[in-house]
């Protein structure tokens, strides 16, 4: 962890002089998990991190990882005012379930048994993958891969006594001491989006740390670098050369999930289209879309409407062989350069620095 955080004066945390944020495209993700497996063979293979998973892609509609998450509190209410939290247990994000491997393997029983969980595991992540919601034909789901914000006004952040979580002035990337963290989790209470975890074998909290030390040295976060379908963009908010700006700040297609928490994430989404209702005749029905628009606005607020028509104007222009900036950076036709230009080294050029991983 290095020593340049978000100053405090006040008592209020300073903005940093350059946020780094990310877009992810929903209309892209395939569920493949990449991201996950990826972060947590980076870092999450330590005593006590066997049921954290940094990152992690979920099916909407869905519970979640944590169980319920959006309805478990945190973050602030009217301003500055924080919201009363629930705290996620180990059961709630899904303990890693041990299975009968010695009765399988070594217990002289052949094809008499078969691998299963001990116990009865009531919840796991991914535990509701691809029921969505709807009606048959007219179902719908869509994935949601989420990881820490990394917030413009974490209230991590705010909540800890210890004063042990910490906004890097350099590029805003929220960090947790661990030298610092004494295990109260009030952190864990404060974050509406449930993406701190508590080591249980070192009493500490840890989270996502947007793989600061890849960044540093020109390399893209390990979540995005992997990602096959090309759908997480990583830049700087005043980069204008970079996507992230682009899809945020000058066409306006990149949404926040659940802004109305108060802690100004820096995560955006495109919202995911869908194909047609199915009628009663077995034609499409564009009377209405198959996803309600209330269940996209209670994730992404009343502007996502307004990104929906635009992207499919935008996509109509393709049809019409016109030429389209905002698909063409969606597409991503040359990567890593059109997605992450910033981070775009390649991990295995990099010279090893002890103490550090790629």
């Amino acid at each position: 962890m290095t020593n340049n955080t978000g100053r405090l004066v006040d008592g209020k945390l300073q903005p940093p002089t350059r946020q780094l944020a990310m877009v992810f495209d929903l209309n892209k993700c395939i569920a493949c998990n990449t991201c996950t497996i990826a972060c947590k063979t980076q870092w999450t293979r330590d005593e006590g991190m066997d049921y954290m998973w940094w990152t992690i892609t979920n099916t909407l509609p869905g519970k979640g990882t944590p169980k319920d998450w959006e309805e478990s509190g945190g973050g602030f209410i009217s301003g500055n005012k924080m919201r009363p939290g629930h705290m996620p247990t180990k059961e709630d994000f899904g303990a890693a379930w041990e299975f009968n491997y010695d009765e399988v393997f070594q217990g002289g029983k052949g094809n008499k048994v078969h691998l299963k969980p001990k116990g009865n595991p009531q919840w796991g992540p991914n535990w509701d993958e691809d029921q969505g919601g709807g009606e048959y034909p007219n179902s719908y789901f869509f994935y949601l891969p989420r990881l820490c914000n990394h917030c413009n006004h974490p209230a991590c952040v705010e909540a800890c006594p210890r004063k042990a979580i910490e906004k890097r002035e350099e590029d805003g990337v929220v960090l947790i001491n661990e030298k610092r963290c004494k295990g109260y989790r009030f952190c864990m209470e404060a974050c509406p989006y449930k993406r701190i975890f508590f080591n249980f074998e070192k009493d500490v909290s840890q989270k996502c740390i947007f793989c600061y030390p890849r960044l540093e040295q020109g390399v893209a976060p390990a979540c995005a670098r992997q990602c096959p379908g090309r759908m997480r963009h990583v830049g700087y908010l005043d980069d204008e050369n970079s996507s992230v700006y682009k899809l945020v700040k000058k066409w306006k297609v990149a949404l926040p999930l659940h802004g109305e928490f108060g802690t100004g994430p820096n995560v955006y989404y495109i919202p995911p289209m869908a194909p047609p209702r199915t009628g009663a005749d077995g034609n499409p029905d564009y009377s209405k879309p198959r996803i309600p628009p209330e269940y996209l606005e209670g994730l992404f607020g009343p502007r996502v409407n307004e990104v929906l028509n635009t992207l499919e104007t935008e996509m109509q222009k393709r049809r019409d062989g016109k030429e389209s900036e905002i698909m063409r950076t969606l597409i991503v036709y040359k990567w890593p350069q059109d997605i992450f230009p910033s981070f775009s080294k390649e991990p295995a050029d990099l010279v090893p620095v002890k103490g550090v991983k790629k």
